[in-house]
Formats: C-alpha cells, sequence, structure tokens
C-alpha cells in the first residue's frame, strides 16, 4: 500500500504572474507558503487488471486500456483519469481520493490532487520525480491535457511545501526560492493570520481566462495591476526577511488593492464588506487567497485585536479555519508492501511532524 499527502496552499502576492500570458512576456513571481490541510492518495494492489478509481462521492472501474481510450474532458474524475493516461503505465490497483479542503475554495486543492496523483503514480511505478519535474508535469496536464486556465504557482507551491518566492522566467523556467526567515518571525506570522471561509466556492479557471485575454490583448489597466503585483510579492518577500511584520501586515493590504484592479470579478460585495470589517476592527491587511469571487478570505491580525476580530466575524456567521504551516510538499508517508502483498512496495513508514513550529493557537 502507498499513501501520498500533498498540502494547499495560502498566495499572499503575485497571483496572476504564473499565468504564461503575462511570464511570457515580462516574468512573473509569486510569494506564498502551503499549509497543513491535504489531499491523500491511497494507492492498493488488484489482481485482476482492473483500476478502480474512488473519491467520497465518485468512481470509475476500468481497465488501463479502456481509460487510455477515454475522452475524460468535463469528467468528475478527469484529473486522475489524466494522470494514468499520462503516465501511460497499464497497472492494475485501487485508487482512494480524499481531501480536508472541497475544490474550489482558493487554496490551490485543484494541483494539489493533481501533483498528489502524480507523486503517489509515479513513485508505484518506480519512475520517481524531481520536484521540478513533479510540478512541471502537473501544470502540463492542468493546463495542456485538460485545457484549463491556470497559471504554475500552485503545482510548483504543493511539490516544494514550505514558504517560496517563486520565480517565472519568461522561457518557461521556474525557480523556487525558500525563504531565509527566522523561526521566531515564521512563528509569529502564522500566528498573525486568521483564514476564514466566506461561503462562496468556485472555479477560478473563468476568471483566470478572462486575466490571460485582457493581458494578451495589453490592456493597459489589467496589465499595469499585474506589474504592481509582482512588486509587492517582492515587497513582502523584503518585510518578511527582515521581520517586520506588521509592514507585511500594511502592505498585503496594498497588494490586495492591486489585485483587485486586475479584474472586476476578483470581489464582490460580501468578500469587500467582510474585509473592511476585518480592518475596522484591527486588522491591518489581507486578501482572498486565490484567483478571486469567493473561498477564504486571509486577514493579518495582531495579537492584542484578534479576539475583536473573531468576535466580529462569528457576528457574520463566517467559519474560521485554524491552520499551520507545512514545510513538507508532497510527500509518501507510507510505501508498505505488507499491508497488501504488493511487490512494487517498499518497507517505508514516514511519520511527518505537521509543522516544524507546531499547531496555531
Amino acid at each position: 500500500m502507498l499513501i501520498v499527502r500533498s498540502p494547499v496552499r495560502i498566495s499572499f502576492a503575485g497571483g496572476g504572474t504564473d499565468l504564461p500570458a503575462y511570464f511570457e512576456q515580462f516574468g512573473g513571481a509569486v510569494l506564498s507558503v502551503t499549509i497543513n490541510k491535504y489531499f491523500y492518495t491511497i494507492i492498493g494492489k488488484r489482481d485482476d487488471g482492473r483500476i478502480q478509481v474512488i473519491s467520497s462521492d465518485l468512481r470509475v472501474f476500468e481497465t488501463w486500456h479502456d481509460i487510455a481510450g477515454m475522452s475524460i474532458r468535463g469528467s468528475e474524475l478527469e484529473i486522475p483519469l489524466a494522470v494514468l493516461k499520462e503516465l501511460g503505465h497499464d497497472i492494475s490497483v485501487d485508487m482512494f481520493l480524499a481531501s480536508e479542503i472541497p475544490p474550489g475554495t482558493g487554496l490551490g486543492s485543484s494541483a494539489s490532487v493533481c501533483v498528489g496523483i502524480l507523486k503517489a503514480l509515479s513513485t508505484y511505478v518506480r519512475h520517481p520525480l524531481s520536484k521540478y519535474d513533479l510540478a512541471e508535469q502537473s501544470f502540463h496536464i492542468a493546463r495542456n491535457v485538460l485545457g484549463r486556465h491556470v497559471g504554475k504557482q500552485d503545482e510548483y507551491a504543493t511539490a516544494f511545501g514550505g514558504m517560496n518566492f517563486i520565480v517565472f522566467h519568461p522561457d518557461g523556467k521556474v525557480q523556487v526560492e525558500p525563504l531565509e526567515v527566522g523561526t521566531d518571525v515564521v512563528r509569529a506570522l502564522q500566528n498573525n493570520l486568521l483564514l476564514y471561509f466566506t461561503g462562496a466556492a468556485h472555479h477560478s479557471w473563468t476568471i483566470l481566462e478572462d486575466q490571460e485575454r485582457s493581458t494578451r490583448r495589453n490592456i493597459g489597466s489589467t496589465v499595469e495591476a499585474l506589474h504592481e503585483a509582482r512588486v509587492f510579492a517582492e515587497k513582502l518577500r523584503v518585510s518578511l526577511g527582515r521581520g517586520e511584520l506588521s509592514s507585511f501586515g500594511k502592505t498585503l493590504d496594498r497588494a490586495w488593492q492591486a489585485k483587485k484592479r486586475i479584474s472586476s470579478k476578483i470581489s464582490n460585495f460580501h468578500i469587500d464588506e467582510l474585509y473592511e470589517l476585518g480592518l475596522r476592527y484591527g486588522a491591518l491587511g489581507g486578501k482572498i487567497t486565490g484567483a478571486g469571487g469567493g473561498g477564504f478570505l486571509l486577514l493579518y491580525v495582531e495579537p492584542e485585536h484578534q479576539a475583536a476580530v473573531r468576535k466580529a466575524m462569528a457576528d457574520q456567521h463566517v467559519q474560521e479555519m485554524a491552520f499551520a504551516f507545512d514545510f513538507q510538499g508532497a510527500q509518501v508517508i507510507v510505501d508498505d508492501p505488507f499491508i497488501d502483498g504488493d511487490e512494487r512496495g517498499g518497507m517505508h513508514w514516514t511519520f511527518l511532524p505537521t509543522s516544524i513550529i507546531g499547531e496555531q493557537t
């Protein structure tokens, strides 16, 4: 039996500059961190030549040759089917998929799914991938095989884990630069971030498609706002490097105002109302964590104001999600042939800490 877990991420700034329409012209950069909310892929051996893919409420039961010949776009299990097709190995397995986060919440869950499944299957067929190859192939599947208008940041964040400044070069190459930040600063940052579900799950691909169209047409307001987003990612990186967390919070607000100028679909009345409420009760800044339109609202709130912000949000019936940072990325956590007698498995158990700095309190 083989078990892989892959984290989701919080993007602080630079989102949109990881889209090919932008970085192929100007180069992009995103500052992000992964958190301890995971997608799990569990693979077990079968002896009947079939592949069974099961999620919490969906199931596919086919041979690999059937899957290889399928038209998979639009299928509710299109990601695992696309990975199976791309991998190109005739295997017989049970694949069980489970997530701690629902899709469409702005935390990069689709990329976590693709990276996790690709990590699991490439490990199973003994064709291990580097973190760069894992991220790039996952991006290829999402962008070229499934035809989604996505950028590259989520796949790289999930594959590498931790807090990173991710640079996207015009030639398509990517450079992942882990932030060198002291443990005390990381702990304080984690404890000063509050995450609230806005109650509006969404898929961001239509928003990103609009952004790409505007960028390729060189519509001034969109391109200028993306230039600002790129600059703010660097400014936030500098603030963290210096341990200037109040500056980080205030810059996060400025970055959010710039992000909203990229597209009118990024925010809405409900999001703006919740964000302004957070500022009124002491938050220094924040943002929607993904492309926009819904999902999770991130607020930077220093300790003396957190009780007031939490009460204000609770009065609006907005649910907070506790989290800690993840520094592992996509990882094999169980690879044991004893469980199902699979000769492909090794004898490897890994018990990973949730975070190097502990849970948020």
